[in-house]
């Protein structure tokens, strides 16, 4: 099979033999005059025939010239054609998220209304659990991951920063008064069996005697927080998710002291992926959400 031409020679000769100038041909190309005659000469001398003709400071196509003009410039046309077809469907199609079950229900499904309104021609694949995607072997364009941030081979952006503090029903505090972190040893302790942080708190805040093996244990953060609201003792809220709950009066804040967490929520996708449509849509639509959740976690405890 004959090998192909270059490249760049066969877009030297297409852009020369439409505009029959070597010059006009290097400005569009924005390269020099001598570096378009340079690949004139490669392909010339590839193809084992003249291409052009200078004749009385004009540049006319040889017979070999205009054999192989019109069907070069087809090819042009028609890779031209593909790559904006690609670049279309690359923007619309499906786009495949993996997070956490908790996130997606307390803070990311109430709000992809309005990247699906934005983003019509994207179908949303939401994929939730608690493993660690594979981007090799998954189909899964990106995650949302909580954790330090580091995702050797990935590329990590922050999203969320996160302070932990305890949280109640209202009608909890009316049974049984929570006015110091003391009187936590009176009250049931809500856990989450994935990060469960209520030690660290606790250590934070000098409170001791405090039995943190004691009380409920639930698989979800999500199912923690709904086991709080329905009155079943006092979780370790986390303020991304627990921030609209607070300000809908289904949560109470007893103390003003919260815990930084050590972890944070960040987008991850394959570094080869990072230009890609798709991902810079839903990137850009989520750190402007991200900015909006972080004004809305600061609330003030009661």
């Amino acid at each position: 099979m004959q090998r192909l031409p270059p490249l760049n020679a066969l877009r030297a000769f297409e852009a020369a033999a439409r505009r029959l100038s070597f010059t006009r041909a290097a400005q569009e190309l924005n390269v020099t005059q001598a570096a378009v005659s340079h690949q004139i000469k490669v392909l010339e001398e590839r193809l084992g025939v003249r291409l052009f003709v200078r004749r009385n400071r004009s540049l006319l196509l040889t017979e070999d010239g205009q054999l192989y003009y019109p069907q070069v410039q087809r090819a042009f046309v028609l890779l031209r054609e593909a790559t904006a077809r690609v670049a279309r469907e690359e923007r619309k199609g499906v786009f495949t998220l993996s997070t956490l079950a908790s996130f997606a229900a307390r803070w990311l499904v109430p709000r992809l209304g309005d990247f699906i309104a934005r983003h019509p021609d994207i179908d949303l694949r939401l994929a939730t659990g608690q493993h660690l995607v594979d981007f090799a072997r998954e189909q899964v364009d990106a995650a949302i991951r909580y954790g330090a941030g580091d995702y050797p081979g990935l590329s990590s952006t922050l999203l969320l920063t996160e302070e932990l503090y305890p949280v109640c029903s209202p009608e909890l505090l009316t049974r049984r008064p929570l006015q110091r972190a003391e009187d936590l040893r009176g009250h049931t302790l809500l856990h989450d069996h994935g990060i469960d942080e209520w030690a660290q708190w606790l250590a934070a805040t000098g409170v001791t005697g405090v039995n943190v093996e004691q009380g409920h244990w639930y698989r979800d953060s999500s199912l923690v927080l709904q086991a709080a609201i329905a009155g079943q003792g006092v979780a370790l809220g986390r303020s991304v998710l627990a921030a609209e709950e607070i300000a809908a009066g289904r949560l109470v804040r007893p103390f003003d002291w919260s815990l930084p967490s050590a972890y944070a929520y960040y987008f991850v996708c394959p570094e080869s992926s990072t230009r890609r449509p798709k991902i810079v849509a839903f990137k850009e639509w989520l750190l402007a959400e991200a900015a909006r959740g972080d004004r809305l976690a600061d609330v003030q405890p009661i």
